[in-house]
């Protein structure tokens, strides 16, 4: 008979898919909670090994090194995610040494990894000799990693900081990364009106403090969504940085999934404006239209979904007043809710990145009317991604001009968003907003 899954068990199965076979975890943990019968505490203890030990992989692996004086390359792709989530255990919950060692070697024999039983065990009562801060030195002595990070994103992180006014808050903003994200939804304008704990910045977000996302009141009907602050406000910032007119036409130029999509519909159906969303991926375009479906069955007419490259779609130049280009990016604003990511990414990443950005915003701004207004956005604050992209797009386009955003921003939100302000450019930040670290610029073609 097998033996009843449990919280390790299942924490175990997420990572190792993570490690081995590139799966999300934020998509990947949610499906194995709900095809399990964990009790809640068993639940939440699952969540946190899962979370906890991909955010401190870095740290964690530097114990490891240490514990079994050997490179980790040497070791088993199991057995290296069951040392990772023994240590983890013993280093940052308060887990007795051990019970960790004991669950951890227990697991591993039920994996049927008896001959790494041993090792597992010796590695892991090595690190029981030493008290948790004479690893926290050890960690904080290899320079591989700064506050569970490379050290090649904390030098970015430093870089953007010194441009907001925060270099000496580089602690922080890496740390903000390390803590759960709270849920937030955004109600759609027209369709659900915010209640209960509100969002502190938008108008349209409200906090959901436990419990299923899934059974909040008008997420069945897609009126409300599961919606970072930060985005919220980025598509807020473009269809409030002046009055929409009837007929004015909106252009989402990287739609999927979808969420900026339904906010800008939603303000554009209240005035008679429409909104054209263009996907290059036809899954992703799939999950746009889920997003759109309230205001699809109230407006038919509002929202149109167009699959193909933005780079090469035919479209009119000067045929919209508003196009939100939500590039893809790094996604280092994001690292709370794709822990693993930080470890996945590479400074190599930006090299394919950057180029794809630059032509993106050069199209939006060929395709913007005139005195029409375009956001650059992206889920990272890095300076290739965000301000040089958008200095090569100003150097390119002599009819274009910055346009002061967190000016916009702080007439959009419902209190001045303090500490957001990156010369003409808002750069949202976790450790001070409480959402991803978001960069908005917006950008108008003169008349």
């Amino acid at each position: 008979m097998a033996k009843a899954q449990t919280a390790r068990s299942l924490a175990y199965e997420v990572v190792h898919a993570v490690e081995a076979e590139g799966a999300y975890a934020n998509l990947r943990l949610p499906s194995a909670l709900g095809g399990s019968s964990l009790s809640e505490r068993d639940r939440a203890l699952a969540t946190e090994l899962v979370y906890g030990s991909l955010r401190r992989e870095g740290e964690l692996d530097v114990v490891i090194r240490h514990a079994a004086k050997r490179n980790l390359d040497t070791l088993q792709s199991e057995v290296v995610t069951l040392l990772r989530l023994g240590v983890y255990q013993m280093l940052y919950l308060r887990i007795p040494d051990h019970a960790a060692v004991d669950e951890t070697v227990n697991l591993a024999k039920e994996l049927s990894l008896q001959r790494a039983a041993g090792l597992i065990n010796a590695v892991l009562r090595n690190v029981s000799r030493q008290n948790s801060e004479h690893w926290a030195r050890i960690v904080a002595e290899d320079m591989s990693s700064v506050d569970a990070h490379p050290a090649w994103i904390a030098e970015k992180f430093e870089t953007v900081l010194a441009q907001s006014g925060g270099s000496a808050l580089l602690h922080q903003a890496l740390e903000a990364h390390n803590e759960a994200p709270r849920v937030t939804l955004v109600h759609l304008p027209g369709f659900s009106t915010p209640a209960g704990g509100l969002c502190v910045y938008s108008p349209l977000g409200s906090t959901l403090e436990g419990g299923n996302p899934a059974m909040a009141p008008g997420m069945s009907e897609d009126a409300v969504r599961v919606q970072d602050e930060g985005s919220q406000l980025a598509a807020l910032v473009l269809s409030r940085v002046e009055p929409l007119e009837p007929g004015s036409m909106i252009l989402d130029m990287c739609a999927g999934p979808g969420g900026k999509t339904a906010v800008l519909a939603s303000e554009a159906m209240a005035v008679g404006a429409r909104v054209e969303a263009w996907e290059k991926a036809p899954h992703r375009a799939k999950l746009v239209a889920q997003s759109v479906s309230a205001l699809s069955r109230a407006s038919p007419t509002t929202v149109t979904i167009r699959v193909g490259d933005a780079l090469t779609l035919p479209a009119e130049e000067g045929s919209f007043q508003r196009i939100l280009v939500d590039a893809p990016c790094s996604g280092l604003g994001a690292l709370r809710r794709r822990p693993e990511a930080r470890w996945r990414k590479t400074p190599e990443d930006l090299d394919e990145l950057v180029p794809l950005q630059r032509a993106l915003l050069a199209r939006a701004l060929d395709l913007v009317a005139l005195g029409g207004v375009v956001a650059y956005v992206t889920c990272s604050p890095v300076v290739e991604e965000t301000s040089e992209v958008v200095s090569f797009a100003i150097g390119s386009h002599p009819d274009i001009e910055l346009i002061d955003t967190p000016e916009v921003l702080d007439r959009v939100a419902k209190i001045p968003v303090v500490g957001a302000r990156r010369d003409q450019a808002v750069q949202l930040w976790t450790f001070r907003h409480g959402c991803d670290d978001m960069f908005i610029q917006l950008l108008r073609k003169k008349s």
